[in-house]
């Protein structure tokens, strides 16, 4: 079966004014998602993963500036398919037509997304009642149904409890209840599990999976965690510096991958075989694009950097049709680095535990 591509990103340059002069966040960024799939977006701290999915969003900073590029978002409007460019929408109109309509965010912390002056039954309909003006006994049969489909139970209960009353993993199922009020094409989860401990994470990312097997919703991941990833993407794409450095399906990105800074996200998650009671780190931090001017950003931290690597940046290659790669090492000129060897056999015993539940 043919996959539907929903929203298509190009050429994406996002840059925010400050103090020290133009921060070039985002750099050219390209990006699909694909209907009833999960694109994760991973890398450090300010490597430009929120932004991105903000721009989607149209949620964007006084100082932000978008310089370049398209998002199309294209869906069904009364039987027939549409696409239009969210760039070139307004907020107002952002806000009264796809925000929680169509395209749905679920942030990192839910005390900061509830409003607690507000019951929970009324923070769910709210979207009901704005977007389509749904009848309140309507809204609220949907809105018990959520709270069933995100696996809270006593729903009459709960719709009349406000934020306060409930647990950190409650608070996260029911804004994620009301993201998928409104039935989105898009969930967007920047981070939704950092702020819960490691029982309810694996829990929420289970109940996100099985929401999207019934509804068929496409996700957008923002995550640091290689963990998470690993349990729900489809897809992968690993930034560094504002900029996509690799992409591919996440068995490439796992088991194939192809950039040192991916290298040292997978090397730096914790291994249970290791015998060093330290966890491994990339050296360095990642750069201050108010200062860059040339050269790949993670040039100074990258161990097999080329004497190209300081003046020019490399340029994107296809190792696969789903594989792509910002580095000179795939250069047909370039030395055949490989990767370390504790990372090439930590991904070898990954392949062997996967092989037993195929």
């Amino acid at each position: 079966m043919s996959r539907q591509k929903i929203l298509e990103m190009r050429d994406l340059n996002v840059s925010f004014k400050t103090s020290q002069g133009a921060v070039e966040a985002i750099r050219g960024v390209d990006l699909d998602l694909y209907k009833g799939e999960t694109l994760a977006i991973v890398g450090e701290s300010g490597s430009g993963k929120s932004v991105t999915v903000k721009t989607i969003m149209g949620i964007t900073a006084n100082n932000q500036k978008i310089n370049t590029g398209v998002i199309e978002y294209k869906y069904s409007t009364n039987g027939k398919m549409t696409s239009v460019d969210l760039l070139k929408i307004s907020k107002k109109e952002m806000r009264r037509t796809f925000n929680g309509k169509r395209i749905a965010m679920v942030f990192q912390d839910p005390m900061t997304s509830l409003n607690p002056t507000m019951n929970i039954g009324d923070q769910i309909m709210e979207g009901m009642f704005i977007h389509y003006k749904t009848p309140k006994a309507e809204a609220r049969k949907k809105a018990l149904n959520l709270l069933d489909l995100v696996g809270i139970s006593d729903g009459e209960e709960r719709l009349s409890q406000y934020p306060h009353q409930l647990s950190g993993g409650m608070r996260q199922r029911i804004v994620i209840a009301i993201a998928l009020a409104c039935d989105p094409d898009i969930l967007i989860c920047d981070e939704p599990t950092t702020a819960l401990d490691v029982t309810i994470q694996s829990k929420i990312l289970d109940l996100i999976k099985v929401i999207q097997e019934k509804t068929g919703i496409a996700v957008i991941y923002i995550t640091h965690d290689l963990g998470v990833v690993s349990k729900v993407a489809d897809y992968v794409n690993v930034m560094y510096a504002g900029r996509i450095v690799e992409k591919g399906t996440a068995d490439e990105i796992f088991y194939e991958p192809k950039h040192p800074y991916t290298w040292g996200l997978l090397s730096a998650m914790p291994d249970i075989h290791t015998k060093s009671d330290k966890l491994y780190a990339i050296p360095g931090n990642p750069p201050n694009l108010a200062h860059h001017k040339q050269g790949d950003p993670f040039y100074i931290r990258n161990d097999y950097a080329l004497n190209i690597d300081k003046r020019i940046e490399p340029p994107m290659y296809q190792v696969s049709d789903t594989h792509y790669v910002a580095s000179w090492l795939l250069h047909e000129n370039a030395p055949d680095i490989d990767m370390p060897s504790t990372l090439k056999n930590r991904i070898n015993r990954m392949k062997l535990e996967a092989s037993k539940y195929e």
